[in-house]
């Protein structure tokens, strides 16, 4: 993970060839930063993509939201179908919310919903792989997207765009012995050193100042690179790793990464707003982060609340009873996504940032039920996908289910779509073409931007 607080015993030492030439590590699998921006460099082709101002903030909610608990309800379907909670009427005509997003009811100009995408792949993984690459293959005997996902293809095709900042990062990553949960990061078939680096660091120890003290320890670490560089290379012959390992020290020392990732910066009533667990403080970074030139920021919504069992929004009656895991959830879920919306309207970044928020897939319309608790199964025929903002209008409702929330039956999207529309507002190419390992070309998307946002 990348770490800005790394150990200052280490770097107080006397400092060795190795050392100064280890001065970018990150832990990015065991590249270190200097390595990562080198292989970047030796990159034949990136890709196409405009000099646009913009970004994209991806909330995934992990295990796949019910649309009928959240923005497609279903009141005059039978009780086996529309579920416990009831519809509220927004301040947009005809967008009904779920009773349990109060907030959202009065902020709807501010959003559109998308009520009719569905696919074809119903397990999580390849759920996953489907809906951020656009493909459901899987690398083989791995829970990992064969193709590159969205904030890899960001990585790859903006990256000459950031200066002393990453392109796209994760926030909240889970990596241990397993698949990782940070959605959109996996490089697919191309080289690792486009894979998204997830920042979990400081937000795990409320600590995101890096102090004068450690920023001296960088800052002596440049000076002894740069006395070695002198000693090794007074010619000036010295190959790329110099000015690599020179950049990868500017990077992690440069006021703009450690103003980005500094909340305490931020208004205290806003801080507050946003809330102090680690939700509201994460998607508060992100916010700040594309507001700091990064390109992508992707955060893994939390299932958990009080007094549920859940930790994701799996919603089986096997695993714990969803209506009330809504009822624990819901409250945090629908603060914080309101909080970004009104926060990015309020800072005239609505025009700039588009906000995505979905899951893998949407839920079974008809109920589970297993000893007294209730639950919906996988279900990729339909979901519901919030978007904010990216200068596209909003207050809409975009497409529709049939009666029991089965399957769109008016303007139904494909996962490539959304991905078309992501790309186009980054100023990607969606059309554009790389080789697979086969030598064949497959290109970004195979959809078309949704004419009703763009």
């Amino acid at each position: 993970m990348l770490d800005l607080l790394c150990d200052p015993l280490r770097l107080r030492r006397m400092m060795t060839r190795r050392d100064s030439l280890r001065a970018g590590f990150l832990g990015l699998g065991g590249l270190t930063l200097a390595e990562l921006l080198r292989f970047r460099a030796a990159a034949a082709t990136n890709g196409i993509a405009e000099n646009k101002d913009t970004a994209v903030i991806l909330l995934f909610v992990h295990g796949g939201p019910s649309h009928l608990e959240t923005y497609d309800m279903k009141p005059n379907a039978p009780t086996d179908i529309r579920g416990p909670f009831s519809p509220i009427p927004t301040n947009v005509p005809g967008l009904d919310v779920c009773e349990l997003l109060p907030r959202h009811a009065q902020i709807a100009d501010k959003y559109t919903i998308i009520r009719s995408v569905s696919h074809d792949q119903a397990n999580h993984f390849e759920g996953h792989a489907r809906f951020l690459s656009g493909y459901g293959q899987m690398k083989t005997g791995t829970s990992e997207s064969h193709y590159p996902m969205v904030g890899p293809v960001v990585n790859r095709v903006l990256e000459n765009k950031h200066r002393g900042m990453p392109a796209a990062v994760a926030i909240n990553g889970v990596c241990v012995n397993g698949p990782d949960y940070s959605p959109g990061i996996a490089q697919g078939y191309w080289s690792s050193q486009y894979r998204l680096p997830i920042c979990n660091f400081s937000l795990r120890d409320a600590s995101l100042t890096v102090d004068s003290r450690k920023l001296d320890d960088r800052l002596s670490l440049q000076r002894s690179f740069d006395s070695l560089r002198r000693g090794l290379d007074q010619g000036g012959s010295m190959d790329a790793l110099d000015a690599f390992n020179r950049r990868a020290i500017d990077i992690l020392t440069t006021g703009k990464a450690q103003k980005a990732f500094d909340i305490s910066q931020e208004d205290p009533k806003l801080r507050d707003k946003y809330g102090d667990d680690y939700f509201g403080r994460e998607v508060l970074l992100a916010r700040r982060l594309v507001e700091s030139g990064v390109s992508f920021v992707s955060i893994r919504v939390p299932g958990s609340g009080p007094n549920s069992k859940a930790h994701d929004w799996d919603d089986h009656a096997v695993n714990w009873d969803m209506p009330t895991a809504m009822v624990a959830r819901s409250p945090r879920y629908d603060h914080v996504v309101t909080t970004l919306i009104e926060d990015l309207f309020a800072r005239g970044l609505d025009k700039k940032v588009l906000l995505i928020v979905t899951g893998e897939f949407g839920r079974t319309p008809r109920l589970e039920f297993k000893e007294g608790r209730i639950g919906r199964d996988h279900y990729p025929g339909a979901m519901s996908i919030l978007v904010s903002g990216g200068g596209m209008p909003m207050g809409q409702v975009l497409g529709q289910t049939n009666r029991f929330g089965e399957h769109p039956v008016d303007l139904q999207h494909d996962p490539h779509d959304i991905l078309a529309t992501i790309y186009k507002h980054l100023g990607i190419d969606h059309t554009q073409e790389f080789l697979d390992p086969q030598g064949r070309p497959v290109p970004l998307t195979r959809g078309t931007p949704i004419r009703e946002l763009v």
